[in-house]
């Protein structure tokens, strides 16, 4: 038998929204905010001057509604095609926190991805998206980018079929590398992108960043903002500095934190997140020696080599669940990699760990589905893994050809000795997808834009803070604030020093003279 699915975290861009760390965490609680008595009123549209075929989508008036308890919620309607706006519409599901009395503006939060829901981000954690004194002077807007959620979304498989996409095991498929398990991944990944494309109809070929960047200005506009106030984390950094190039002119306030590298190509995304994933693996580990209830003993090195070893008898035997399903190399490398986001999630490694290790999958398979959004009577809370490999195709033009996979392997498992097998062979993974790309991975520099910042973490296992330097250097106004400390994103955090950077910046508009080295 071998690994069920390796390809989707191949893809490019493990970003996961910020929210699934909160999931886990269990520490959320409802934010108490004075807005439910509040009269709601429509948004008026800026006047923004746009040409006539946009005209209408720009004079919107956007007639909120109350929603989820005290929260507003609205849709605003966009072109599906930005170069012909007279093709077709979709629909942009938004949802807001009233400010209490004259807030600021509207601030738009994207929560990472692709394919993260800004819609359920705000409305299940509000006070982990944004911080308090924010909350107080600014309309939060959640909202779901195309092709996410509740806005027009990419559809693929129904709930048993994305079961069998993701945790089927094929035991006949050869070893992973072979030429037979190639071409069964690259017939998975084809017959995949036809459902999408059948399901989805043309939507799929207009999911890129670039139009949604360009749907982030209309809703700019039609919530009646001159200028934009965003704060992406993760995947939303990429929103937000392709945003920036586009209407450098209409940056208002800007933060980008756990920022990707816009210049950076597929197989260098993965090898870097690879690293990252496995020195905080390292780093949890060495912390979870000093416990009592480890599951590791020895040294760093000696775990590190009992967690290779354990993926490699996954490969050759998986674990059977209590619901059938079988625990493959794959399927465990999620339920690892995704504690590893949020430090204060590593005690649930403890426990991940020893139950396989002890023969019982249930617990992985637990941590693993919460990755793919899957609930325990086997639906879906949405389509994000679809809308992630929708995106992330549309998005990478890929470097990788069959030619090039080995030695791309050999080069990822010298780099990752424990992640790098796990994160290989997938560069062609949208080879054959419906739509190509036509993105050309470059610097972004976003010239005449106001001042942005950018929050980097120097232990970010998957946007590695490298990432967040090149950024900020790409940026012609770009400002960098180093976090130096462990987890995916910065902002809302434990430290004071980037929560008072970030919030000064909003509140106060200023701009650090020089990185505070949080």
């Amino acid at each position: 038998m071998t690994r069920s699915r390796n390809r989707a975290l191949r893809t490019t861009l493990i970003s996961v929204a910020v929210a699934l760390s909160v999931s886990l965490s269990g520490c959320v609680s409802p934010f108490p905010f004075p807005t439910s008595n509040q009269p709601i009123k429509p948004s008026t549209p800026t006047g923004d001057e746009v040409s006539p075929e946009l005209q209408p989508f720009y004079s919107q008036v956007v007639k909120w509604t109350k929603c989820e308890g005290t929260f507003q919620c609205a849709t605003v309607k966009a072109p599906m095609d930005w170069n012909d706006p007279a093709r077709s519409k979709i629909e942009l599901a938004l949802i807001r926190a009233q400010a209490p009395g004259n807030p600021k503006g509207s601030l738009l939060v994207n929560p990472g991805g692709p394919g993260g829901s800004g819609y359920d981000f705000v409305r299940d954690s509000l006070d982990y998206a944004v911080g308090a004194k924010l909350i107080a002077q600014y309309d939060i807007v959640g909202f779901d980018p195309r092709g996410v959620n509740k806005s027009s979304a990419v559809k693929c498989y129904d709930a048993n079929e994305m079961d069998s996409y993701l945790f089927d095991i094929q035991p006949d498929a050869g070893v992973p590398g072979s030429d037979s398990w190639l071409n069964m991944m690259d017939q998975q990944s084809e017959d995949f992108g036809k459902a999408c494309l059948k399901n989805t109809g043309e939507l799929l070929g207009f999911v890129d960043t670039v139009s949604a960047a360009r749907d982030l200005d209309l809703l700019r506009a039609v919530l009646g903002d001159k200028k934009l106030n965003y704060l992406g984390y993760s995947y939303g950094t990429f929103l937000g500095a392709t945003y920036a190039s586009l209407y450098p002119e209409k940056t208002g306030h800007l933060v980008l934190d756990g920022a990707l590298d816009p210049a950076t190509t597929d197989f260098d995304v993965t090898k870097t997140q690879a690293v990252g994933f496995e020195k905080a693996l390292r780093a949890y580990i060495a912390d979870c020696l000093t416990g009592s209830t480890c599951p590791f003993k020895g040294t760093v090195d000696e775990s590190m080599a009992k967690v290779s070893k354990f993926l490699g008898q996954l490969e050759a035997s998986p674990l059977r669940a209590s619901d059938g399903r079988f625990l493959g190399s794959a399927v465990m490398f999620y339920a690892i990699i995704l504690p590893l986001y949020n430090k204060d999630n590593w005690p649930i490694l403890n426990d991940v760990f020893s139950d396989s290790f002890s023969g019982d999958p249930d617990y992985a398979f637990t941590i693993a589905d919460y990755y793919f959004g899957r609930n325990p009577n086997g639906t879906y809370n949405d389509n994000s893994f679809e809308a992630f490999v929708a995106i992330n195709c549309l998005d990478y033009m890929s470097t990788s050809t069959r030619g090039t996979l080995e030695a791309e392997a050999k080069e990822l498992a010298a780099a990752a000795p424990v992640f790098g097998p796990q994160m290989s062979w997938g560069g062609t993974s949208c080879d054959k997808w419906p739509f190509q790309s036509t993105r050309v991975r470059e610097p972004i520099a976003a010239q005449g834009s106001a001042p942005i910042l950018v929050v980097g973490t120097t232990g970010d296992p998957a946007t590695p803070y490298q990432w967040a330097k090149n950024l900020a250097s790409q940026l012609e106004n770009g400002h960098l604030i180093t976090y130096d400390g462990e987890g995916h994103t910065a902002y809302n955090g434990d430290s004071a020093c980037v929560n008072n950077a970030v919030e000064d910046f909003f509140l106060k508009d200023i701009v650090p003279a020089k990185d505070p080295r949080c």
